[in-house]
């Protein structure tokens, strides 16, 4: 007789349907169990669910369709993964069907049991027949630093916390040797725990490839070529799939990924690693809209597993955590060696010419750098040749005729790049109002910033032979399959005497011959409207003054810093290298404006065809807040044009909300959910919450 079941499925992100629905089984399947079922006129994976979840069954009114096949050639998802899932879906504001769903390989939602059987037996015929014990060294293992005594002391209290203990937060300087801990954290937890797992997050995907040679040249040896997989956006399907059932069936031991690879099905982990765990790479802002590293923290107290948060320049809430004896603190306060941290110089901007771009002293300092064979870094957070190109005569400028923004100039091209939507045409000869031909750039971006280093110093005499040679590493310079390894590999060389790029270059990388690194243009940030803005850019000149100096025996290093604004708190706070009093004078003015760590926030943004459609809703959802549960404890705001209010012909617009108590907050968004399903608004295309913002 058939048996009902309930299958959780990626139904539509605004559809009344959110909840598992209801099929026909010819047995009892396990919670967890992955099916293909039909739903519509279509076919689609589904996950066995279980039944006391909170989770509503949404019935139909027709009797429900029977399961179409069982994928019982893979173990049915562990009940820690089922439990994150909920937990993300109840937090986030989500159907729980459209995280789980997503959370899992593309692959593995397109193909049938029969390809899943034979995908199985093709990685068991692939896989080592023997792995040697993690009891027996190898020989062939290469040999470990000499741990710091920073080093030994945070290692010794990862080793010592208790599964399930507060999370620890391990703050160390740029080159303390924070991945070392993790690689020996990592190597005691294996010798441990014979079939035990880790999952090391990192906040890009560039990152992924450098750690995983770090973390392969380890433990390959030790435990098979297999131990060690990544799991990223970056890979093919057929890659993310293969990682993801090494994970699942307990092959791989080690884990290295990035957002994506918090939902990775781990039956066994021991051990949770968050990189760089401040970087807002860590927030996924479209579709469900979560944090991994919060997730991960979660992750870590649901399956009593030890968390260890990594930065030189923590983020608020963790850096408060901390305060409040929440996570442990790990300080590592000295680079290894006799490496220093580098010098910061802030060059005042005022005392230069006009249309300055570099300084006479920082232009003496990079020729003195070309000259002894050293490496410089020089960033601009700003891809293109131009932000904009203008017309003087009539004022017209190249916006986009799809986007509220601009359109870049990318010299390289010749042409005219929307980066909101992608719109790109050829450069006009001249202006499309008026017709002079004298159209310019305005503004400075990656492209022109190379160019005119490479003209200012291409000329001079490198120490490696020939004349000094510039490289620009940014999203356009690298968008092609392998051009960002090749590039890396040339910097790491020492090919290379000036590297310019965007953020993307002052992360994680270890760059052993750049005793230098310039920020050119950094101020916008320093009175955007955005709270967060300040916190972003003192990390990213934290993290960028970290490349320089990395090798002792090249003596000092230096950052330098041209801005028009020197005598700005933060720059003070940089050139002390004293992250602990920066945090202390934002927390202060977090609390005194009654903002994040110290209150909660959500957004829910609305897109339709028009600015008033997407207000109008969002106007109409506040109009049932006053009736909601907690809605005493939450403020909204009102409904606003987003900051880029219009993306490929559609318009956006947010309303905020406030709480100084999560629980309060949380219980508001739940109850409201059923509201905004049943708003019909003319126009509206989509809509969405988003817990916790990084931008607003």
């Amino acid at each position: 007789m058939a048996q009902r079941i309930r299958v959780l499925v990626a139904t539509p992100a605004h559809s009344r349907l959110h909840g598992p629905l209801t099929y026909l089984s010819e047995g009892p399947l396990a919670d967890g169990t992955l099916v293909r079922v039909p739903l519509g006129s279509r076919e689609t994976l589904g996950i066995v669910w279980r039944e006391q979840d909170g989770l509503q069954t949404d019935d139909f009114v027709h009797e429900p369709r029977p399961v179409t096949a069982v994928l019982d050639a893979v173990a049915p998802l562990p009940k820690s993964w089922c439990d994150l899932i909920a937990f993300a879906a109840r937090y986030y504001q989500r159907a729980a069907g459209e995280v789980a769903l997503a959370a899992l390989p593309p692959q593995l939602r397109q193909i049938d049991a029969i390809q899943l059987a034979r995908r199985l037996q093709r990685a068991a015929r692939h896989a080592p027949s023997t792995v040697t014990s993690a009891a027996s060294a190898a020989p062939s293992a290469p040999e470990a630093p000499v741990l710091t005594d920073a080093q030994a002391r945070a290692l010794d209290a990862i080793d010592h916390a208790a599964p399930g203990a507060p999370p620890l937060l391990l703050f160390g300087a740029t080159g303390s040797g924070k991945t070392e801990v993790y690689l020996r954290a990592v190597q005691q937890m294996l010798e441990r725990t014979p079939d035990g797992q880790a999952l090391v997050l990192v906040p890009e995907i560039n990152l992924t490839p450098q750690l995983q040679a770090r973390f392969t040249e380890r433990f390959a040896a030790r435990f098979g070529d297999a131990a060690v997989v990544s799991l990223h956006s970056g890979m093919t399907d057929a890659q993310r799939l293969r990682g993801w059932l090494a994970a699942h069936t307990g092959q791989a031991r080690i884990v290295l990924g990035t957002r994506l690879a918090v939902f990775a099905s781990l039956p066994a982990l021991q051990l949770i690693v968050v990189d760089e765990e401040h970087d807002p790479s860590y927030k996924q802002q479209d579709g469900a809209r979560h944090s991994a590293r919060d997730l991960a923290v979660y992750r870590g107290h649901l399956q009593k597993v030890r968390v260890v948060l990594g930065s030189a320049t923590p983020s608020l809430e963790s850096w408060q955590a901390s305060e409040r004896g929440r996570y442990t603190r790990l300080e590592m306060p000295a680079r290894i060696g006799q490496a220093q941290l580098p010098r910061v110089r802030v060059v005042d901007m005022n005392r230069e010419p006009p249309r300055t771009l570099i300084s006479s002293a920082l232009l003496a300092a990079i020729a003195e750098r070309i000259a002894r064979g050293e490496q410089s870094l020089i960033f601009l957070n700003r891809r293109g040749y131009a932000p904009v190109l203008s017309c003087h005569s009539c004022g017209w400028q190249s916006e986009c005729s799809h986007c509220s923004a601009f359109r870049v100039f990318h010299k390289l091209d010749r042409t005219l790049r929307c980066h909101h939507c992608g719109f790109t045409s050829r450069v006009p000869r001249a202006c499309p109002s008026c017709g002079d031909p004298d159209i310019v750039p305005q503004g400075r971006g990656t492209e022109q910033l190379e160019e005119q280093i490479a003209a200012l110093v291409g000329q001079l005499p490198s120490a490696r032979g020939g004349t000094a040679r510039v490289l620009r590493m940014d999203a356009d310079s690298t968008r092609l399959k392998g051009a960002l390894e090749q590039q890396l590999s040339q910097v790491h060389a020492g090919d290379i005497d000036v590297l310019v790029g965007t953020q993307m270059i002052t992360k994680g990388h270890d760059f052993r011959h750049i005793t230098l690194v310039a920020a050119v243009q950094p101020d916008a940030a320093l009175f955007s409207s955005d709270f967060r803005a300040a916190e972003r850019l003192f990390a990213l000149l934290m993290q960028a003054a970290g490349r320089a100096g990395r090798d002792a025996s090249r003596g000092s290093s230096e950052m330098w810093i041209q801005t028009w604004h020197p005598a700005h708190p933060l720059f003070d706070a940089l050139r002390r290298h004293d992250y602990p009093g920066f945090a202390a004078l934002q927390l202060r003015e977090r609390e005194q404006a009654s903002l994040p760590p110290f209150a909660y926030q959500a957004l829910l943004r609305a897109e339709a065809r028009t600015q008033d459609g997407a207000q109008a809703f969002l106007r109409d959802a506040a109009a049932q807040a006053p009736a909601l549960p907690g809605a005493g404890e939450v403020t909204l705001y009102g409904a606003v044009p987003m900051t880029v209010q219009r993306v490929a012909n559609v318009e956006r617009a947010q309303l905020l909300l406030e709480s100084t108590s999560r629980a309060a907050l949380q219980a508001f968004l739940s109850a409201w959910q059923p509201a905004l399903r049943s708003l019909r608004t003319p126009g509206l295309i989509r809509w969405a919450i988003d817990v916790d913002p990084l931008s607003i």
